[in-house]
């Protein structure tokens, strides 16, 4: 069959640059899902994207749709033919749309009844007459939340449309989408280069729009060149640049033809906390900061700029004026508040709501202190720092700092408690009660700040739970699942011992006046150990496996993470499968029975099969019980092996349900043995 090449661009307006690689890839996913709907086969296909144009390059398209051979089925017979045999509507409109007769129908028998059904050939259509319908619903189906129309046009888009090119070989595909109609000039770069150019076809695009148009239409190329020349700035002066990944797809997504340069700042800015500077460089200017080899900011940064002038000495001197103005202001706000020590803000705590029903900021802080004792006492953590940082941990929310760069809170409160020559524990924690604020993000490790850290989660999630404010669907305004999330992975990377119930009832009584339908402590408990299952499942462990823990119900997430472990452990033993084929046997059978007796007596046991389960079970015991004092669950999961042949041998040759009911009440006490030893790490009956 004969092909060729495909190439779509829509020229508009700036898109919005947060969303520029979604809207391209959607568009490429949307529109090639189509093609192979309709049987349309290509070798490749790759999605374009700039600030002002979505493109689709399609090689080797076929030219049409093959002729497809099909079956129709129309209604049941019984439908389809009233008592006296006439055609119903149902029938002849079915036959209508078909183009036949109902006397052209032939009958289709299948066991569940007979049907009118026919054969027809459906001719292929040439594809260029699709693609304008193709390209429009995948249009459609972009993820833009808002659209916009312009001027007096009804079309409505995410930006103004300029132009459309429908390019199928070398020949423009007729058609008008968002009322522009195809046509194969295209707009190059708004500054450099030529302003319009034509396009030849699919094969020229990428290379004319270089060339004639001074546009880089890959993306990732875009973004590499951006990467590669920040880095080279970096090491012009011996730094390391801060290419953080959201910039720098930000940075891509705002210019056609990116170009990087070099510019300074006044050293004595870099007496502020560097997170301030750092804060308006990279969100208000989309610069990229640019670090020493020991970390600390230096007075040079890079940014991006869409022009490349032979002397960009301008260019640069216009870009140090911009921020100058940003960084002083953090300069005056870092000196306003450095007037004051940290723990002055305090008492304006208490003229900040934290949530309507659970009082101000000062009374929360109050909570976690409490709580941050109580936990550093479970934990061996100072408890004097540990309510030290608590009562300190909120008090830059109050500050000048943190009111105009929010992101900074936290980093600014343990900048301002060093100055002040607080504990070098104390001050950490105060940011670190806030770690991991996202995925991949560090746990505190220390004590002191461990304890905080958690405090302050579980607070959140008594408080906010207590209230009633459950998360619904994507809405957890209060980051209920992040904290949970977070305190989970304090608590496993740390390995730290911690009774989950007891912390947070320990919570649950200290804010117990505030709760409007009595102690959520259950559900709070629960929705922790809920949230296990998706850190499982980021770590490639089965569901299966976090249920059949979960039904034993620990009390530690480190004891369910110590029988998670072991559980995937013991699922590798080739004897797993037949094991919890027992597990389960055994439940059923005590189940039914109604009773589980304890007890099992020598000499109740007759046959063979019994007792070497027995002599057995008596062995192996005494060696699980002590893996489990030892917190070896892996141990004591894999020796369960070692009972296979004997289990197996017991249900194959010995009835449990016996006539004499002493040797029945004796043989369902070694199954209530055998089910305690399984069932002491984890329900295996769950895993197959």
């Amino acid at each position: 069959m004969d092909t060729k090449n495909l190439l779509l661009e829509l020229g508009t307006e700036e898109l919005p640059p947060k969303s520029l690689r979604t809207l391209a890839q959607s568009l490429h996913d949307s529109f090639v899902k189509s093609l192979k709907d309709l049987g349309l086969g290509f070798s490749s296909a790759k999605w374009y994207a700039t600030p002002r144009r979505l493109a689709l390059v399609i090689k080797d398209l076929d030219t049409k749709q093959k002729d497809a051979e099909l079956e129709i089925r129309g209604p049941a017979l019984k439908a389809a033919f009233d008592k006296d045999g006439n055609p119903t509507k149902a029938a002849t409109g079915w036959a209508k749309a078909n183009g036949i007769s109902v006397s052209e129908a032939q009958t289709l028998k299948t066991p569940k009844g007979e049907w009118l059904y026919i054969k027809t050939l459906r001719k292929g259509r040439d594809t260029a007459a699709l693609v304008p319908e193709l390209f429009t619903n995948a249009l459609k189906a972009l993820p833009i939340p808002r659209l916009m129309h312009w001027g007096a046009k009804k079309e409505q888009f995410i930006r103004p449309v300029h132009t459309l090119c429908m390019l199928f070989g070398d020949e423009i595909i007729p058609g008008t989408i968002l009322g522009i109609k195809s046509d194969r000039v295209i707009n190059g770069h708004r500054f450099l280069g030529q302003k319009q150019i034509s396009i030849k076809n699919a094969d020229t695009y990428v290379q004319q729009l270089r060339d004639e148009g001074s546009v880089i239409a890959d993306y990732d190329e875009r973004k590499q060149s951006i990467i590669s020349q920040v880095k080279a700035i970096a090491d012009s002066v011996n730094g390391v640049a801060d290419l953080d990944d959201a910039l720098v797809e930000e940075v891509t997504s705002i210019v056609e033809a990116p170009h990087i340069f070099k510019a300074t700042f006044e050293e004595r800015f870099l007496q502020v906390p560097s997170e301030a500077l750092v804060y308006t460089m990279k969100g208000d200017q989309k610069y990229f900061p640019i670090y020493s080899k020991d970390g600390k900011l230096l007075s040079t940064f890079a940014f991006a700029s869409n022009i490349n002038p032979s002397d960009p000495s301008s260019l640069i001197s216009g870009n140090e004026r911009v921020i100058r103005p940003r960084l002083s202001d953090a300069e005056f706000f870092f000196k306003t508040d450095r007037k004051h020590s940290l723990e002055s803000f305090f008492p304006r705590l208490e003229h900040i709501v934290y949530q309507k029903d659970i009082g101000t900021l000062a009374y929360r802080t109050s909570i976690v202190e409490k709580l941050s004792a109580f936990i550093a006492g479970l934990t061996g953590a100072d408890e004097t720092k540990a309510v030290r940082a608590a009562h300190l941990s909120k008090c830059d929310l109050a500050t000048t700092m943190v009111t105009e760069f929010t992101d900074t809170q936290g980093i600014i409160g343990m900048h301002y408690a060093e100055l002040d020559g607080e504990d070098k524990d104390v001050a950490e924690a105060i940011f670190q009660s806030y770690q991991p604020r996202f995925a991949g993000d560090a746990v505190p490790t220390k004590p002191v700040q461990m304890a905080v850290s958690i405090a302050e989660k579980i607070i959140t999630l008594v408080g906010i739970m207590g209230i009633g404010m459950l998360p619904r669907g994507d809405k957890d305004p209060f980051g209920l699942r992040r904290a949970a999330i977070g305190l989970i992975r304090v608590v496993l990377e740390n390995r730290l011992e911690l009774n989950i119930p007891e912390v947070v009832e320990k919570a649950c009584a200290l804010m117990a006046d505030k709760f409007k339908k009595g102690s959520p402590a259950q559900a709070v408990v629960e929705f922790i150990f809920t949230r296990l299952k998706s850190y499982y499942q980021d770590q490639g462990i089965d569901a299966p496996i976090y249920l059949s823990v979960l039904s034993v119900k620990p009390v530690s997430l480190l004891d369910f993470d110590l029988r998670v472990k072991a559980v995937q452990a013991f699922k590798t033993d080739a004897a797993a499968a037949d094991l919890a084929a027992a597990y389960k046997r055994i439940s059923n059978i005590l189940s039914k029975a109604g009773v589980s007796p304890e007890a099992v007596s020598d000499d109740l046991l007759k046959e063979p099969a019994e007792k070497s389960l027995v002599k057995a079970l008596n062995a192996i015991e005494p060696k699980i019980k002590d893996f489990y004092d030892h917190g070896d669950y892996v141990k004591a999961m894999t020796s369960l092996s070692e009972l296979r042949g004997d289990v197996d041998s017991f249900f194959d040759s010995v009835m449990v349900n016996d006539l004499d009911e002493a040797v029945r009440n004796n043989r369902l006490g070694i199954l209530n043995r055998l089910k305690k030893l399984f069932g002491q790490t984890a329900d295996i009956s769950v895993l197959y």
